[in-house]
């Protein structure tokens, strides 16, 4: 069973200073805005959020429909963008896994992955005993999932009183609390260098290629950031 007690100290972990529940509250209801512009009703959005959560794939998804692409082709999008997960979970299951607790819930816990709460359990993992630790992280997956969803409805809710400049400047607040974040874990080489990198090559790769200038800047900065880490 869950660990009720490490549970819900990872679920108040969002109450804290440097918790992302206000950033990726203001995203969603910008998402949630989003999905009404576009024909959904409410309870399409609400199990849009709760099945695709990330906020990237939800953009990639309403956007996706907007110019009427099929069911495959929408499916294929959010299956790509969402692969840029991956990475966080092979860093941090082998901090939750301990041969004590069930497989089931490190499968459930899954699908609570995204940066936001990636970035709580990074920054916390060392307080806690490693035997509770998928507790927590099940605690702090659960809130920052009913932000999302919370927050759609907001945003559903009041998506008249919201006009084009405030979605955006919405949906950019969980982006810049990100980077921010990741300028304050700037504390070896081959972080500062993918992030110092990342934000030269991405601009750069814009004037080539604008659609893929993201891509092409994310993975030549950290790729040199990493060999370069290495040698030294």
């Amino acid at each position: 069973m869950i660990n009720s007690k490490y549970y819900f100290k990872g679920l108040k972990s969002l109450k804290d200073i440097n918790s992302p529940a206000i950033a990726l509250g203001a995203s969603f209801i910008a998402i949630g805005a989003l999905l009404k512009d576009i024909g959904f009703n409410l309870e399409q959005s609400i199990f849009s959020t709760l099945f695709t959560y990330a906020l990237p794939g939800s953009l990639v998804m309403a956007e996706s429909f907007l110019i009427g692409a099929s069911l495959i082709n929408i499916f294929l999008a959010v299956w790509l963008v969402n692969a840029r997960l991956y990475p966080m979970t092979v860093s941090l299951m082998p901090l939750l896994i301990h041969k004590s607790q069930p497989k089931w819930k490190y499968y459930l816990s899954c699908h609570f992955i995204a940066v936001s709460a990636w970035l709580i359990m990074k920054s916390k993992y060392k307080s806690i005993d490693k035997k509770y630790r998928i507790d927590f992280w099940m605690g702090i997956g659960t809130g920052t999932w009913l932000v999302a969803i919370t927050s759609t409805v907001v945003g559903y809710l009041v998506s008249d009183n919201l006009n084009k400049d405030m979605m955006i400047g919405l949906a950019i607040v969980n982006p810049v609390y990100f980077a921010c974040m990741m300028v304050g874990a700037m504390k070896s080489l081959q972080i500062n260098l993918s992030i110092i990198l990342g934000i030269i090559l991405g601009p750069l790769f814009f004037f080539i290629s604008p659609e893929l200038s993201i891509l092409y800047g994310g993975v030549i900065a950290g790729t040199i950031a990493f060999f370069i880490g290495e040698v030294k």
